[in-house]
């Protein structure tokens, strides 16, 4: 369709109104709006017009096309050392348009700069990164001199402004000196003080002064010397800049051997050979026959690459210092590693030139030095993370543990001790790890440091000896009656305990006093704010009285004593006072800072004066804890009942513990399902100083460890299962530590028996106290072994590990189900049941002391003296004796002294008295004596009678 207006044509040739117009008027139409007409000769101008503006408009210009190719061939050495040879086709293709006088010209400049434009090799892009490389250098050396004469120009001025100080100073104290000196007509002898003293404060000024100058001169040396270190850094930078620049400017010749004859060779190509290979990654080619190739020869004086040569020689010299260093790389057939000069690979016949790069090495090789690697080494590293740490074999370490008596594999653990002697050994140097645990990485302390500290109620313990009335002092307290449940009267878990009193809350913590029971009040101590120490004013300071002083002033608590039992007749609170001084725990009568308080459990005298005390020393110690924060504290005891699952029993020392908070306690975590009080009510909350019982923990946690509620379960089940596996790898190092130690004590000693056991006690304190005991009773005859120790009932799977160990269950107020007394019956184990512990060490000494071998004692029976000797040929020999003390008997041991020398000790084989046997013979008789398997006897030889009685053995 024909268009008859601007806008119509516009939008068939899809442009624009504005853009067509603009055209229009370029072409000489004048067209002003869109709107106008357009005619066919309009458009034949403006097609004309953008012909000729794109050169389309005139003829088919005139073109020709040139192409040159030329081949050639260069040598390269592959990777197993041959050379062989490359085919190198250069092509080159030029095309010649027939232009305007104008457009030739520039094209015709274009070509020139195409033609004359050089290719960028790739030695000329090393050599641009090698001079910025060393424009770098000199600028940094020349900021550092910036840098250095600013410093030396401050300390100029400082060292100025301090002599301008000192000479102020020293005029000062001169006019100062002769004012006092004018002042000396009247007090002449308070002058010579002051004019001694002013000499004295001169003499040490000049000393201060000279003593500054000659450390500003020394370091004034100093700087020099560093800005002389510093100028001949500068100066070889610039040269090796400069020698950079001219081997730049130098024209490089192409390495290569053409195949055209009419392409004539470079004549300078031996020493360009040499120039590109030394400036690139390449080895020289070796020349054919296994001669060195010209590069090698030293350059002429008037060769234009001769600087450039030797230049490139220097520069390549650090590349070869580096790479000598790496391990060669040893191949088929080639002694050397087929590795030459440089640790590149030569050609297979260049023997010539690698005997002499070996001499050059050899000579130019520094002496290496050994390398000391600070290693660190955790609690415990396996064999092959410790080679791996020293950069060597593991086959080196065994090697060295061999040495020291140890037969160890790859991947078993060391303990740090032994890895730690390794490293020593290997000539490094041991650091001990830092503890790469995850708890280190837990923000949830943030909580507490933020949150407001309250006061809170004191944790008090009771501590003292057995029986000195700990747990009646705390009923009565209480108003309970707990010490009547216990089993035989005594304590044997930690009671934990709030009382309200008129003046506050304070919290009760009642420990054992048995002497089994030594860990158990060492944690007492620790949780503990201060310590009430219970001794019977008619029994006195005792052994567990002395450890648990020792345990307060180990954890640096205050002592308040309690003098129990003063109301009996042959109380003596005065005995008890002058005991315990004796243990440094003085009363405030006497001095000291621990007050005593008498009372009585019975009539309840003392009791609120004690109180009254314990209070005291709490606002003494200004007790404070965060409550509105994440709870923290200690695991006090903890058992596995078979209904709940396991049981902890903790003491909350921070923050507040709510139902449902996940809780992280040593190796196990969980979730708090319920929550307990002392009296057995369900409690929601815990705030600080308040102890309950929690459940929901995936194991029974050890007494004693620490608490915390963490804000995610899968952190505390991570923390959890590192704290396992970390306790796991200690252990299992520590034992094989021990076992070649123990194979030779079980050689030097003997047969030693061995008494296996399983302990299983209701509470974990419990099962700690009771297999301490136990392995005290072990002997150098006879060792109790635990095979293993836990808490909760009797289970089969602990019947099946006696069958196998052979070993004697114990059970500290637990009982055996049903299946492993089952069990128990048709495997003849044996069970035993306890609920005091003195039981428990007295049954287990008893049977240690009927596994003990029996005592064999000798005792005397007579003697005799042999006067005749008969031969009898059925008989034997008899040798008729006197017995001239006691009796012989029949199958008696018997002694043979020949001129007072034992020469035979065996037995009596019969006793005959006038043709008759008989069973013995006394004193003053004669008698026939037939000595069994021996017949050496003569007339004046003695005979002593003896028997070996066996007597039973106890621990």
């Amino acid at each position: 369709m024909s268009s008859n207006t601007v806008a119509e044509f516009a939008t068939e040739l899809k442009k624009s109104p504005e853009t067509l117009l603009d055209q229009l008027k370029a072409a000489g139409v004048g067209k002003a709006a869109p709107s106008d007409a357009l005619t066919e000769s309009d458009k034949q101008k403006l097609l004309a017009y953008l012909q000729a503006s794109h050169g389309t408009a005139s003829a088919d210009r005139k073109k020709i096309t040139l192409v040159k190719k030329s081949t050639s061939e260069i040598k390269q050495a592959d990777a197993t050392g041959k050379a062989r040879t490359i085919q190198v086709e250069v092509r080159k293709k030029r095309t010649f348009i027939q232009r305007d006088e104008g457009a030739e010209a520039t094209a015709e400049s274009q070509a020139a700069a195409a033609v004359e434009e050089p290719a960028v090799s790739s030695e000329d892009l090393e050599l641009s990164r090698r001079e910025e490389e060393a424009r770098r250098q000199a600028e940094l050396i020349r900021r550092q001199e910036a840098e250095l004469a600013e410093k030396r120009a401050e300390r100029e001025a400082r060292e100025k402004r301090e002599r301008e100080a000192e000479e102020r100073a020293a005029a000062y104290a001169a006019q100062e000196a002769e004012k006092k000196a004018q002042a000396s007509a009247v007090k002449q002898e308070a002058t010579r003080e002051q004019a001694a003293e002013a000499a004295a404060r001169a003499a040490a000024q000049t000393e201060a002064r000279e003593k500054a100058q000659a450390e500003a001169k020394a370091r004034a040396d100093e700087e020099s010397a560093r800005a002389r270190d510093l100028e001949e850094r500068r100066r070889k930078a610039l040269a090796e800049a400069e020698a950079i620049r001219a081997m730049m400017a130098t024209p490089k010749k192409a390495v290569m051997v053409a195949k055209k004859p009419e392409e004539p060779k470079p004549a300078a190509k031996p020493a360009a050979v040499g120039d590109a290979k030394k400036g690139t990654l390449h080895k020289p080619a070796v020349g054919t026959g296994g001669a060195r190739t010209a590069a090698a020869a030293p350059a002429t004086a008037g060769a234009p690459g001769a600087g450039k040569e030797v230049k490139s020689a220097k520069l390549s010299s650090s590349w070869a210092n580096e790479t000598a260093k790496k391990k060669e790389i040893k191949t088929r057939g080639d002694s050397s590693g087929g590795v030459g000069r440089n640790n590149w690979r030569g050609g297979p016949r260049g023997r010539r030139g690698d005997n002499r790069d070996q001499r050059d090495d050899h000579q130019n090789a520094a002496p290496a030095e050994a390398r000391i690697i600070e290693v660190h080494v955790p609690e415990t590293i396996t064999v092959a993370e410790l080679a791996h740490k020293m950069s060597i074999k593991a086959s080196e370490v065994i090697k060295a543990l061999m040495k020291m008596g140890q037969m160890v594999t790859i991947n078993q653990p060391l303990d740090q001790d032994t890895a730690m002697i390794v490293v020593e050994e290997m000539g490094h140097k041991a650091v001990v790890a830092a503890l790469d645990d995850p708890e280190a990485f837990t923000d949830d302390d943030a909580g507490q440091k933020d949150a407001e500290l309250l006061p809170r109620a004191p944790v008090v313990t009771v501590m003292g000896h057995v029986d000195h009335g700990k747990t009646s002092l705390l009923d009565y307290i209480r108003r309970a009656k707990v010490a009547a449940g216990e089993a035989g009267g005594i304590t044997q878990h930690i009671g934990a305990y709030h009382v309200e009193t008129p003046r506050g809350m304070v919290s009760f913590l009642d420990t054992p006093g048995h002497e089994a029971f030594t860990a158990m009040r060492a944690r007492g101590a620790q949780a503990t704010d201060i310590v009430i120490l219970v001794v019977a004013a008619d029994d006195g300071v005792m052994p567990q009285t002395k450890e648990a002083i020792k345990h307060a002033k180990a954890a640096n608590v205050p002592i308040v004593v309690a003098i129990t039992k003063a109301d009996k007749p042959d109380a003596n609170p005065e005995r008890v006072k002058q005991e315990l001084v004796v243990e440094e725990v003085v009363p405030e009568e006497y001095g000291g800072d621990s007050p005593f308080v008498a009372v009585s459990s019975k009539t309840g005298m003392g009791i609120d004066d004690l109180l009254e005390q314990v209070l005291l020393q709490a606002e003494v110690l200004e007790l404070k804890a965060p409550v509105e924060a994440m709870a923290k504290g200690l695991v006090i005891e903890a058992q596995l009942d078979k209904g709940r699952g396991p049981v902890a029993t903790v003491l909350v020392q921070s923050g507040t513990l709510k139902v449902g908070d996940v809780v992280l306690a040593g190796q196990t975590s969980g979730r708090v399902r319920a929550m307990l009080d002392e009296n057995g009510k369900p409690a929601k909350t815990a705030g600080p100083s308040i102890p309950v019982e929690i459940q929901g923990l995936s194991d029974v946690p050890q007494a004693g460890d620490e608490f915390m509620v963490l804000s995610d379960e899968r952190r505390a089940r991570e923390i959890a299962t590192y704290r396992a596996g970390k306790f796991r790898n200690t252990k299992l190092a520590k034992q094989q530590a021990a076992k070649l130690e123990n194979v030779f004590n079980e050689m030097t000693a003997g047969e030693v028996q061995t008494l296996p056991i399983i302990i299983k006690a209701d509470v974990q304190g419990s099962q700690e106290a009771l297999a301490a005991s136990l392995l005290k009773l072990s002997t150098d005859e006879i060792r109790v072994q635990l095979v293993y120790a836990g808490v909760g009932g009797i289970s089969e799977s602990d019947v099946n590990l006696a069958i196998a160990s052979k070993a004697i269950v114990i059970g500290f107020n637990v009982r055996a189900d049903a299946g492993a007394r089952k069990l128990a019956e048709s495997s003849d184990v044996n069970l035993h049941y306890y609920n005091i512990i003195y039981d428990a060490v007295d049954e287990l000494k008893a049977a240690m002391s009927g596994m003990l071998a029996p005592e064999q004692r000798e005792e005397a029976l007579g003697t005799a003296e042999i006067r005749t000797v008969f031969v009898a040929s059925k008989i034997g020999t008899v040798a008729g004796s006197y017995v001239t003390s006691g009796q012989v008997t029949r199958n008696c041991k018997f002694r043979l002294l020949r001129d007072n020398v034992v020469i035979y000790t065996g037995e009596v084989e019969s006793v005959r008295r006038l043709k008759d046997d008989v069973k013995e013979v006394k004193e003053g008789f004669e008698c026939g004596i037939k000595l069994r398997n021996y017949n050496d006897i003569k007339e004046g030889d003695q005979l002593e009678f003896f028997e070996i009685k066996e007597i039973a053995r106890t621990l």
